[in-house]
Order: C-alpha cells, then structure tokens, then sequence
C-alpha cells in the first residue's frame, strides 16, 4: 500500500517530496550526532517512502539513510517489485536479497562500522540483532528518544490531507447526531460512526470509542454490549486515515435533557477545551498546552478527574509525538498537528471529553475541527 489518494483528493506526493524528506532525516540524524537512520516497515517508512509492505514478514526490510550517501532500500527479492511502485521508489536505490542469503551481510556494507544509529521504533528485535552480528562495534538508539519530531512538522500538502480528513470527521459527527441512541448497544453506534467515516473517504477506521453512561468514565473504553438509555451521557472518539493521514474528534452527547450537573460539567471541558487552544502558538511549550487546559478543570474543583494528557500529534498514524502533558518543553513549531482534548471522567457516573485537531500557524493555531461543541442533545 502507498500514498492513500483517489481522483477527487490531494494531488499524490512525488519522488520529489520524498526524496526531500529523506534528505531532511539524513540531516537530522547528523544533526543528533547519528551515523544514520534504519528504518524498517511501519509510519516512519511510509512516511519517507510512501512504501507500505502489505503484510508484516519476518523477512527484512530496511531504509538506510545517511548523510552524504543516496537512500537504499533493502528488500526480500520477492517484494522488490511492490516496492519498486512506491511513490519514493525513484528517489533512493533498491537492494534485494533471495531467500537463502544473509540479508544483513548485504546491508552491513551501507553502514559505519562504529556508527550509532537511529531505529525505528517498531524495527524487529531478530533484524537488529542481526545486523548487530555484523557489525558488533555498531550502536543504536530508538527514534522515539533520539528524533521525536522527525514526522512532526507538516508541510503544506500533508496539512491538506489532515484538512480533509478532520473534515470527513466532522461530517460522520454531524450525521451521527440524526441516527438514534436510546434502546441501541455502543457497539451499533460504533458501526454507524465507522460506515460514516468511510463514507466520507476514509480508507482505515482505527477506533470508534463510544461510552455511555458509566462507561463513559473510561476514557478508552471499548464499545460494548451496553444498551444506551435515556438519560446517559455519551462520550464519541473516533478516527482513521482518509488520503493516508489521520482524523481524531471527541465529541459528548446527552441522550434527552442533560441535568445541570452534566450541562456544568461539559460547559467546564469545553471552557477547558477552548483555553488549550488559544494557548497554542510558535515557540510555546508542549507542556503549556496541557498546563492551560488543565488549569480551568483544576479552578473548578475537578483536576483529579482529568486523567490523560491533553494532546498528542497526528500525521501518518493517529498518535505520534509530539505530546501536549506536563515536562514535555518540546516548542510548538507553525506545521505541528496535534489533539487538544481535555476530559473529565467521574466513575460509576458519566464522561465529559471535547477533541479537536489543531495545527500551528505563524501567528497562533488553527482547528482542523468544525464541528459543534456545545452539548448536543440526541435520541
């Protein structure tokens, strides 16, 4: 699978973009003080390559990437053809290996000798290992501590799929509200939110959180075989990929009138919501974000109910760095897409969570979501 895009979509990456990418984590990695990258199978390949093998294998694959040498890609022989399809196949040399050989004597050539390199966080312990056979003198360190932000910064086309994937969210969201709760189990509304992602071009639903009543206080709670009543309260998280880049919305319904309490207590998540965004700007902390948000359930007496972080990025998989929780001094830099979504979670009772994606301008940020966030009211 490659770049996710269909006729009415965004124009497809070229070898061009990513040949650029490549070019920009070579740098990076000198930059850390790295020999190079290894990049195997998962977000970090496609989002160099645009090459996304269409079945884990314990075979290796491998992108080797370093300053001053063209990119490879090292591939079983029997998936060089698929990957010779990939939109960033022209920008980096293909090295194939057949069943039978030692794929890590092939690739411990591209490497120095007494490198420390950067790793993909999903690269398989066996790969590793192997290579480490070769090339005992060799180190390494996961991208996750090394590079956090290699994927973070989008540019302006990745920002125009995110566009319309937080648009396509917004629109399931919109119809969802017309379709009935009360008498129905979570895991009917989990199907109708997933059948409306797709069709509104998602390719991939990753998760469609709906917790209702008690459930609800269970910010990841699973869609289950409650039967929603008159009266829940009901939290809706839901996302996937649409043109190969990802949406992520939290909205909470009430089915009926909501009490005062529960008005009250979404009105204060929302205010909470609403602070975290405007805290957004170039230059500011990750963790003030989350400080800013927080602050406004803390003043209302409900700071221990706020259980998770307030962000997270989003691009190619939809949670990646960067983080938006306290200790996290990482600067918000213009092209950084993220969650902001505070909650409050009051067990054996109810939920409260309001998402939207957001992204950083020169002067501020900017919501990738539209959609309402007053407490709608649903059947």
């Amino acid at each position: 699978m490659t770049d996710d895009t269909d006729a009415a979509g965004p124009a497809p990456f070229t070898a061009a973009d990513y040949a650029a990418r490549m070019a920009a984590a070579a740098q990076s990695a000198a930059g850390a003080g790295l020999a190079g990258l290894l990049i195997a199978p998962g977000p970090d390949l496609t989002h160099l390559t645009g090459y996304r093998p269409t079945a884990e294998t314990e075979r290796l694959t491998l992108l080797v990437l370093a300053a001053g040498q063209d990119p490879v890609l090292v591939v079983p022989a029997l998936e060089a053809p698929d990957a010779a399809k990939a939109p960033g196949a022209g920008a980096l040399t293909l090295r194939d290996w057949a069943d039978g050989k030692d794929p890590y004597a092939l690739t411990a050539p591209l490497l120095d000798l007494r490198g420390r390199f950067g790793v993909s966080d999903n690269t398989w312990a066996l790969h590793l290992l192997g290579l480490q056979r070769q090339l005992p003198d060799t180190s390494y360190a996961a991208l996750a501590d090394c590079l956090p932000m290699l994927r973070a910064v989008k540019d302006t086309r990745e920002l125009e799929r995110l566009a319309a994937a937080g648009a396509a969210a917004d629109a399931a969201y919109a119809q969802i509200l017309h379709l009935p709760f009360a008498g129905r189990r979570e895991t009917d509304v989990a199907a109708d939110l997933a059948a409306l992602l797709r069709t509104h071009g998602h390719s991939q639903v990753d998760f469609t959180v709906v917790g209702s009543g008690p459930n609800g206080a269970n910010p990841h709670h699973e869609a289950g075989e409650r039967v929603i009543r008159h009266g829940d309260m009901v939290v809706l998280d839901f996302g996937g990929l649409r043109f190969g880049y990802g949406s992520d919305i939290s909205r909470t319904v009430h089915v009926g009138e909501p009490t005062a309490e529960e008005q009250r207590v979404h009105d204060i998540v929302r205010e909470a919501q609403q602070a975290g965004f405007a805290a957004v700007g170039p230059g500011i902390a990750c963790q003030d974000v989350d400080r800013a948000a927080r602050a406004v359930i803390t003043e209302f007496g409900y700071g221990d109910r706020f259980i998770h972080r307030t962000g997270h990025g989003i691009g190619v998989t939809t949670h990646e760095p960067p983080y938006m929780v306290e200790g996290e001094e990482q600067p918000l830099v213009p092209g950084m897409c993220f969650s902001v979504e505070p909650g409050v979670y009051l067990p054996g009772r109810f939920g409260v969570r309001i998402e939207d994606i957001v992204t950083v301008t020169e002067d501020g940020g900017r919501r990738l979501n539209d959609a309402p966030r007053e407490l709608a009211v649903v059947d």
